[in-house]
């Protein structure tokens, strides 16, 4: 990330889901909150941060009368999300009708959140420092297993006859290196959203393809 993107004023897009660098991540674009900045980071090519929620919903609900954590004063229901997330790159872009926006992003930079900032009609925006990217470290004997089993599942795909712009995985297939071989497997497995999210905050990727790797063998995925 520039130093342009240390960004103050980068809007947030939390969700129920977590982006890890390298990832797709399809969205379907409808609330009003949202469309106005798609619409600006497509036309100016500049990326929002996805973050993962901890509290609240996707989507902007109304405040029940059920407390749910300190009030928001503005009628709707807490949003609160993890400190770290990252960058998303619009990649892919439609309108297919008025009020809908359907895009296509891929997982960029991580970042940490030193600053948030709700506006009034409910985009949350952040102060951000980046946090740097994953170092190069090839796949060791040990832990090849993860890669072969990673690119059998690719292979699979591929003669399914999947749809490129399908595909759950987007090349150049880095199968060699720790950190892109442990975030697809983190991306794929069904993980519990809490694990995904430490698993992304590592700074060690051969320590997360590690991690990684206890749970394909418990799963008996990759032996």
């Amino acid at each position: 990330m520039s130093d342009t993107l240390k960004l103050s004023s980068l809007p947030l897009f939390p969700l129920g889901s977590v982006l890890y660098p390298g990832g797709l991540l399809p969205l379907r674009i409808f609330e009003v909150r949202y469309l106005d900045m798609i619409g600006k980071c497509h036309k100016t090519g500049a990326p929002f941060g996805v973050v993962s929620l901890t509290a609240g919903s996707e989507v902007r609900k109304a405040q029940s009368d059920k407390p749910t954590g300190q009030p928001t004063g503005d009628g709707f229901a807490v949003e609160e999300f993890c400190a770290t997330g990252t960058l998303a790159t619009i990649t892919e872009f439609s309108a297919p009708q008025p009020g809908l926006m359907v895009i296509r992003c891929v997982g960029a930079q991580r970042f940490k959140i030193s600053n948030r900032e709700k506006l009034k009609h409910g985009l949350w925006i952040a102060d951000v420092e980046r946090v740097d990217n994953d170092m190069s470290v090839t796949v060791p004997d040990d832990l090849k297993a993860c890669a072969n089993a990673l690119g059998k599942l690719i292979k699979s795909l591929q003669q399914r006859s999947i749809p490129e712009d399908q595909m759950p995985l987007t090349p150049p297939y880095q199968l060699d290196d720790c950190g892109w071989v442990a975030n697809r497997w983190c991306e794929l497995l069904p993980l519990p959203l809490e694990l995904k999210q430490r698993l992304m905050e590592l700074d060690n990727p051969l320590v997360r393809l590690e991690l990684v790797s206890d749970m394909l063998e418990r799963t008996g995925i990759a032996l």
